[in-house]
């Protein structure tokens, strides 16, 4: 079966995956955990990897199931056609998403340069910078056409 690319409303791509577990469809939603900060505390939250962008694995026939779920809003189409992801990305991603970037240290960067991701979920990619600020960092993914946002984390 093929993996197909849903497109949610914004903030709801968990509860999207968890209902669509639920009434039986094959979901993967891929979670980062990321360090939030609040005026009193510092709390790790899973947050989605794509925002608003939720994969599921049907028949093609099956494809319509999706939309009983209240949060979905349509199917991503490449070239006139339902986006289809194989499953040895869906697999790469996974396994990549295993291991966490905790932190990571700015050396000497300027605005423009490109430089290769060395762990996380974007690993091996390259990146030109947009930003820099002394605790983050503004990647472009040209290849993938994202905008990644790198933060410093406090342990």
């Amino acid at each position: 079966m093929p993996w197909f690319v849903i497109y949610t409303k914004p903030r709801t791509e968990k509860k999207v995956a968890e209902r669509l577990a639920q009434i039986g469809v094959q979901v993967y939603c891929p979670l980062v955990t990321t360090l939030k900060q609040w005026s009193d505390r510092k709390k790790k939250v899973q947050t989605p990897l794509l925002n608003s962008y939720v994969f599921v694995c049907l028949e093609p026939k099956d494809r319509e199931l999706v939309f009983q779920v209240s949060g979905v809003v349509r199917y991503v189409y490449w070239l006139g056609r339902p986006a289809i992801v194989r499953d040895e990305e869906i697999q790469a991603l996974q396994e990549s998403l295993q291991h966490t970037l905790t932190s990571f240290e700015v050396r000497a960067h300027k605005v423009g340069d490109v430089i290769s991701i060395p762990a996380g979920p974007f690993q091996g990619k390259e990146g030109m910078i947009r930003q820099l600020s002394k605790n983050s960092l503004q990647l472009v993914l040209s290849e993938l056409g994202v905008l990644v946002t790198l933060h410093k984390e406090e342990l």
